[in-house]
């Protein structure tokens, strides 16, 4: 099934769907309040005819792009984000999504390893996909048909995206782990406390604790925190060597929302909050390390 789809945003990610989707769709682009590519002037008459519109933006124009198409939406049109951080508000792009179009427009996340350069070179990428209505997987189905994105069905909209934004702040470790040589056998220390400590925080928002085992979760953190070129993981390395002229991106922002909402208890989740220390204060990040490895130390038990 040919669909007409409108892709908003054109940067990186803008990209890589235009390359999985043109071949099969009627594409049409709008960026930074331009229709880049369709037949009509204005946002509005693009979304209008539109049967997908994917929301490849920065989570903090959601509110503000998905307010103003609602009343223009089609009917049966479905809304779908890539987004994977938190808004100035600290919610997540499922939450703005919720609050604007719950019981009225279908809406979705897309989320998992899906890194832009691969794409539009031809590999897979693999995500899952949450849906306020799960009829429209068919839809799903139909859009990446035949590309190299293999999207599965899934549920636990916003425990995925908690999970998928959370990782970036994990990742962040995986960086300071390789710059400071820690080895191998530490990476896995870090997959496995940073997944457990995710479980524990998505059944705080009322989220499944198997979620974080998933695209959205394993298979994000796997991918950002073992790419050298990934931003996170290079973060962790340039804190190291105390590079701290420039500490952003969106594991900082979604720290610094964690922290200024109370989102939930950070301090209960050690790794976390191991992040959150030295991205704060990195002057202090070799010491505040070595007190985290000798708490490991004294605090051994057996798994179960």
């Amino acid at each position: 099934m040919k669909l007409r789809v409108l892709i908003l945003g054109y940067g990186e990610m803008g990209h890589a769907m235009e390359y999985l989707l043109a071949a099969r769709h009627d594409v049409r682009i709008w960026n930074m309040g331009t229709v880049v590519k369709g037949v009509h002037s204005t946002l509005e008459d693009e979304v209008a005819e539109a049967q997908v519109i994917l929301f490849c933006l920065p989570v903090n124009p959601h509110h503000e792009i998905a307010s103003r198409i609602a009343p223009h939406l089609a009917k049966d049109s479905l809304c779908l984000t890539i987004a994977k951080g938190l808004d100035e508000s600290g919610r997540t792009a499922a939450q703005v999504f919720e609050s604007i179009f719950a019981g009225k427009h279908h809406y979705g996340v897309v989320y998992g390893p899906m890194i832009s350069e691969e794409l539009r070179a031809g590999r897979h990428g693999f995500a899952d996909a949450v849906l306020s209505d799960a009829a429209d997987f068919e839809m799903m189905h139909s859009l990446f048909r035949g590309s190299t994105l293999v999207c599965q069905q899934a549920a636990d909209m916003h425990g995925r995206s908690w999970s998928v934004i959370l990782k970036n702040v994990y990742a962040i470790m995986f960086g300071v782990a390789d710059e400071l040589k820690l080895g191998k056998n530490m990476r896995g220390h870090l997959m496995v406390a940073a997944i457990a400590e995710l479980s524990g925080i998505v059944q705080s928002f009322g989220g499944q604790a198997h979620t974080p085992y998933s695209y959205a979760g394993l298979g994000d953190l796997m991918t950002t925190g073992t790419s050298e070129d990934s931003h996170h993981h290079t973060l962790g390395r340039q804190l190291v060597r105390g590079e701290w002229s420039d500490i952003s991106g969106e594991g900082v922002h979604t720290l610094q929302m964690v922290e200024k909402y109370h989102l939930f208890d950070w301090r209960a989740c050690p790794l976390f909050s191991l992040a959150r220390d030295i991205v704060t204060a990195p002057e202090a990040l070799r010491e505040r390390v070595e007190d985290y490895l000798r708490q490991l130390r004294e605090t051994e038990s057996c798994a179960i």
